[in-house]
């Protein structure tokens, strides 16, 4: 199973300096609801989940990576647009550093997997709402093509929790 979108992300090398554009994206990185976010709950779900369901695991962990690639990406779109790509986010000029209590740490698998789904459905909306307000087509074009990566997530998370409901029925 793939859990990217077989579609090369576009190219950001002739994207010019736009301090305001590398702003808002740093929310990306460093905001309340961020890549580092993803790439952090994915990775303590793959761990806690190592025993309890392998396959769920394996998943989590290949989403992260593809999540941390879309976090260097954004990374990489602030320096040319020149700003610092910190973990932070830039709100009313003020930088705020990431933290991990920006994420909820569900351990109950079905609360785990709608936690994950609904962080996935939140993140497509920020970019769909950021590709609207960026008049920069370069910037819009990754910001649609990370888009369907996470809409491939929410697809895969659902059939898991599809899954754990299916089969928690029939134990019952």
């Amino acid at each position: 199973m793939e859990y990217y979108i077989n579609e090369p992300y576009p190219s950001i090398d002739n994207l010019d300096m736009n301090i305001a554009y590398g702003q808002i994206l740093l929310s990306n990185i460093g905001g309340l609801q961020c890549e580092m976010n993803a790439v952090s709950l994915y990775f303590y779900n793959h761990v806690i989940l190592e025993q309890l369901w392998p396959e769920l695991s394996q998943a989590m962990h290949k989403i992260s990576i593809v999540e941390m690639h879309h976090l260097e990406i954004f990374a990489k779109m602030c320096c040319h647009l020149g700003v610092d790509p910190r973990l932070w986010d830039c709100q009313n000029d003020f930088l705020e550093y990431w933290s991990p209590g920006y994420n909820v740490y569900p351990r109950q698998i079905n609360t785990m997997l709608e936690n994950a789904i609904i962080q996935e459905q939140n993140t497509i909306q920020i970019y769909q709402h950021q590709a609207s307000c960026i008049h920069e087509p370069i910037i819009q074009d990754v910001l649609n093509r990370i888009i369907k990566d996470e809409q491939l997530h929410v697809q895969i998370l659902e059939s898991f929790l599809y899954e754990y409901n299916h089969n928690l029925q029939t134990d019952i």
